[in-house]
């Protein structure tokens, strides 16, 4: 194979792991941009993600599946007054949640690999699906949170595995899970999405994407490989597709693409058809019997924020922060206002605590007291005296 082939499929390769629908994006000059933006100061360059590790469990799904869990705080089959359970986006794995697992210890939380993702096992094509994804999310809460009240966490395909919860075992939404956040998500209508392009360009493009991820799908070994030779245009594919605050952390950016870039090409294939149909608004009506955070990024090209705006309107008490200049992966881009939402969320949703989700000694869920501040001196979105976030981040845009 010649270089430019080599390139061709390494572009190919790159731009599907983001765009989940084989978009090009206008990346010339890509050594220079990438130096440049490497060469930044960088507060994040010393973080340790996909370092942070738990006690580990193994799953089966209902297909025998091995499922990936990993468990922070009291280990499995422990009761626990509130358990929190992450559930990843596609081409993802639970590391994407390493901020919130840093800054929210001290509770019980449980964190999973989606089939075919991460350290799960590899499923069969034809249970690439986000109904199975829901009836993977119910075995990982049988097994590793058999007992007490429940907080589900989604992230993009995350979230729709939660909704795809709430459609299938709707009886558990109001017992067992007592609040849900869904992040840069949606309940339905994703074949309609421009990925940022024009729309005319964006048409052209929409029925070509599932025949070109197939294609990639059977070269999976070709891809692969040339994918990892093309990691400066991926890094700045990754940046303009994934994120849209022009400071974020270049390391960031390169954590982000060494997740995508370990999920294999085949995988990406496979649930890609399984996103574009998706259409789980239905479900929202179990869902809304519990409090719910929606999180949306205002210039997501992925799951715009119009698709938060349309599950927050469906449910009865949804809180809605949209950020504005925001991509579609809020958990490591604004973390901190993730993270500040989830402590409202869980101070709300915990049982035993007054209006305000406070217990007896003045203090929330997360140890925070009346004036808003934990021990270490930060609010509830997450940001110390002089108005920075947990990674340092000093403005909080939202609408």
């Amino acid at each position: 194979m010649d270089s430019r082939n080599r390139r061709r499929i390494g572009i190919a390769g790159a731009v599907a792991g983001v765009g989940a629908a084989g978009v090009g994006a206008a990346v010339g000059l890509r050594r220079l941009a990438v130096g440049r933006v490497r060469l930044r100061p960088d507060p994040d360059a010393d973080e340790p993600f996909g370092t942070l590790r738990g006690e580990e469990l193994t799953v089966l799904a209902d297909d025998d599946l091995p499922l990936h869990v990993e468990i922070d705080g009291a280990g499995a089959g422990a009761a626990a007054d509130l358990t929190v359970v992450f559930c990843h986006g596609y081409t993802l794995n639970q590391d994407a949640w390493h901020y919130q697992r840093r800054d929210l210890r001290g509770l019980r939380m449980v964190f999973w690999d989606q089939r075919s993702h991460g350290r799960s096992g590899r499923s069969d094509p034809l249970r690439a699906t986000i109904e199975q994804t829901g009836e993977d999310l119910y075995a990982v809460l049988t097994a590793a949170a058999p007992e007490g009240p429940v907080v589900l966490v989604g992230h993009s395909m995350g979230g729709m595995s939660i909704m795809a919860l709430a459609d299938r075992h709707p009886e558990l939404f109001g017992d067992r899970v007592v609040g849900a956040a869904l992040v840069n998500t949606s309940c339905g209508d994703l074949a309609e999405l421009t990925l940022g392009l024009p729309l005319v360009l964006a048409k052209l493009v929409r029925p070509l994407a599932p025949r070109a991820l197939r294609g990639l799908g059977r070269r999976a070994d070709l891809v692969d490989r040339a994918r990892g030779l093309s990691a400066d245009l991926a890094f700045v594919v990754t940046r303009k597709m994934a994120f849209a605050d022009k400071q974020v952390s270049p390391t960031v950016v390169d954590f982000l693409e060494q997740l995508i870039r370990a999920t294999p090409i085949d995988v990406i294939a496979e649930f890609y058809p399984a996103l574009a149909g998706h259409d789980k608004a239905a479900a929202l009506e179990a869902m809304g019997r519990v409090p719910v955070l929606v999180l949306a990024g205002g210039k997501d090209r992925l799951t715009p924020a119009a698709h938060g705006r349309r599950i927050a309107e469906a449910l009865p008490d949804a809180e809605l922060v949209e950020v504005d200049e925001a991509g579609h992966v809020l958990p490591l881009e604004y973390p901190g206002v993730v993270t500040g939402g989830l402590r409202r969320l869980i101070a709300r949703a915990r049982p035993g605590r007054d209006e305000s989700g406070r217990d007896e000694s003045g203090r929330d869920e997360s140890g925070r007291d009346e004036s808003g501040r934990d021990e270490s001196g930060r609010d509830e979105s997450g940001r110390d005296e002089p108005g920075r976030d947990e990674p340092g981040r000093n403005e909080e845009r939202t609408a």
